[in-house]
């Protein structure tokens, strides 16, 4: 029903600069939803990549300290504002939020949700909102690889990483990953070929694994490594950068990596070998509102049906109260879980 009765609402703050324990909750009231807009009380959401570079004041598009993180999120539409329908109340939903989504109940334009299907629940939905709208447009939309190819995935134990493997297996392609030895076994399930991440010889070892080279890389990690994904790659292979964890820690202007990785993309890509270079930016083409949208929507219900056919299996490394986000993210933060950390009322 339209409502024009506010709410209470729980927020996990950001202050600023700060480690997980630096969290703050906050209450306060929550308005009515305005037109086109929904009230959703939160069942799930999670820890990403983003909010652990937020914290450091380290991602690329920094929001202005204070804010409440949040990249993604499911939960039940309690009430809707003038003009959306009234049968959306009642009903489960994900939407991709960039901030927000440490709260218990907040305010999302209708258009940016998505119906989760009957049967999945809101953890395992949780696992492959922005992961798994990340691993397919990379795989089916940037790099386009085909059935029959080999792909490495870095990091294939993570959110996206462990995604981006179980869709490239089911689509018919084989698959090297690196991850620490204690998540081999994780890994393998998953599909793909193991490798550590942490070995010296790392790409040697991929070398011997595929010798003729390799379709794609997906590298989330850059700094020094970017050059060595763009070497494994066969003649007419495509290296995708999504990341640069390797300079997480590091001091400094937090678009300085980035635009470093964007500089050494470009030149690859004037080498006359045949290979292309890109980095992955979810956000890419938002200025034209109506169609990124409409590509989003359309590939968070592919995940989702994917994900309720059971050809994803979520991947939760845990399950933590909202009240305990700051022992969630240091959890995420402390590279000794597979899947992803998942927030939850």
């Amino acid at each position: 029903m339209n409502s024009t009765v506010g709410t209470r609402t729980t927020e996990v703050v950001l202050p600023g600069i700060v480690e997980p324990s630096g969290l703050q909750i906050r209450e306060r009231d929550l308005p009515a939803p305005a037109t086109g807009q929904v009230t959703l009380r939160m069942d799930a959401t999670g820890v990403s990549f983003a909010e652990q570079q937020m914290r450091r004041g380290k991602y690329y598009d920094q929001p202005t300290f204070p804010f409440v993180p949040g990249y993604d999120v499911v939960g039940t539409v309690t009430a809707v504002g003038p003009g959306v329908d009234t049968a959306m109340v009642g009903r489960r939903f994900a939407a991709v939020t960039k901030i927000g989504g440490w709260a218990s109940h907040l305010l999302l334009d209708a258009a940016d949700l998505v119906a989760v299907p009957e049967g999945v629940s809101a953890a395992a939905a949780e696992t492959i909102g922005v992961n798994g709208i990340t691993a397919w447009q990379m795989l089916h939309r940037t790099a386009r690889v085909p059935a029959g190819a080999t792909i490495v995935v870095l990091g294939a134990n993570g959110g996206v990483g462990s995604t981006l493997v179980q869709l490239a297996r089911h689509a018919g392609i084989t698959v090297i990953g690196t991850a620490s030895p204690r998540h081999h076994d994780a890994v393998r399930e998953l599909g793909a070929v193991p490798v550590d991440y942490r070995d010296p010889g790392m790409y040697q070892r991929i070398r011997e694994l595929a010798p003729d080279g390799v379709y794609a890389v997906f590298d989330h990690v850059g700094g020094a490594g970017l050059a060595e994904s763009w070497r494994l790659l066969h003649r007419g292979g495509v290296l995708v950068s999504y990341g640069t964890a390797a300079t997480k820690d590091e001091d400094g202007n937090s678009r300085l990596p980035v635009l470093r990785s964007f500089a050494l993309l470009a030149l690859w890509n004037y080498l006359p070998n045949g290979k292309r270079a890109h980095f992955y930016n979810f956000w890419a083409g938002r200025r034209r509102l109506d169609a990124f949208q409409h590509r989003l929507r359309e590939d968070l219900t592919t995940v989702l049906r994917l994900l309720s056919e059971g050809v994803l299996t979520p991947q939760i490394a845990a399950e933590l109260p909202l009240a305990d986000a700051a022992k969630a993210l240091a959890l995420a933060e402390s590279r000794t879980v597979a899947g992803k950390v998942v927030i939850v009322p």
